[in-house]
């Protein structure tokens, strides 16, 4: 009794999936669509799909004369199914096609599997995947799965800000991702010690008489003009340039110079007011 069409299809024969029937026939037998784990497609009747005499596309290879069968046999997470046409490298090496503990399937050269180069899919070098829906790192609390990126399981995060990032679950499990960005931000205006968007350390460091390596007059903010021919003295506070003027001795510009500076000690002095203010009333 020949097989009905809802018998055959999604049966696996070895490699090959039934997918449909097709309006041919071959001796009076059905023809069907196969496809091979490779991506391929065939046709196979039913007659040769109940012999089960086919079982892939062409695509695998009998092990060749003289080399060894490892079909069966685990190099780590990885159990080798069957040989490959081809070959790879240059001593050409035998080409396995292995399933990985994971899941995953890939080909790989019998050279790396006997001597322990290769020992998964890849998913060996990241940690596998879990279910971190609506656990927190740090600032980050994971929202969502976004899959595969650069061989890295990535995932959606809501910082605790209020913004939305995409993080590597590496990145997650050891610490490197916490935040947003806005932790870092945060540690970074702590560093610079921000007020009013001027950096009080900026403001320290100038003072100290640090020189950029372009400067010749010996003070910053001090220059020569050669248009003028005379030395110039501007400041920059707060996003703002203030020309102090221009002097036929450069004695004169950095006294300028020195005026102008008041403006950052006023801003120091604030600074470290308010903070005073802000831990006592946190004590």
């Amino acid at each position: 009794m020949k097989a009905k069409c809802r018998d055959w299809i999604g049966v696996r024969i070895g490699h090959l999936t039934v997918c449909g029937t097709t309006d041919q026939r071959k001796a009076g037998y059905t023809v069907w669509r196969c496809k091979c784990d490779c991506g391929n497609e065939i046709l196979l009747d039913t007659r040769t799909l109940q012999r089960e005499t086919i079982r892939d596309c062409g695509c695998i290879t009998k092990v060749k004369p003289g080399q060894k069968d490892m079909t069966g046999e685990r190099f780590g997470r990885l159990v080798c199914l069957y040989p490959e046409a081809g070959t790879r490298g240059q001593r050409s090496s035998a080409v396995w096609h292995c399933r990985c503990d994971c899941g995953n399937e890939c080909s790989v050269p019998r050279a790396q599997l006997v001597n322990g180069y290769t020992k998964s899919c890849g998913c060996l070098g990241h940690p596998p995947l879990k279910d971190y829906v609506g656990k927190r790192f740090g600032r980050l609390t994971v929202v969502s799965y976004i899959g595969k990126r650069r061989g890295m399981h990535f995932w959606r995060c809501k910082c605790d800000c209020g913004r939305f990032c995409d993080a590597g679950q590496t990145s997650l499990q050891n610490g490197e991702t916490s935040s947003c960005g806005c932790l870092a931000e945060e540690r970074r205006k702590e560093t610079l010690k921000f007020m009013d968007g001027t950096s009080v350390k900026i403001l320290e460091n100038t003072l100290s008489g640090r020189l950029i390596a372009t400067n010749t007059s010996g003070r910053t903010g001090v220059y020569w003009d050669p248009k003028t021919q005379k030395w110039r003295a501007k400041i920059e506070f707060k996003r703002k340039t203030y020309d102090l003027g221009s002097y036929q001795r450069k004695e004169d510009a950095i006294a300028a110079r020195e005026r102008g500076e008041n403006m950052f000690r006023e801003c120091i002095d604030e600074y470290y007011a308010t903070r005073a203010k802000e831990e006592a009333d946190a004590g």
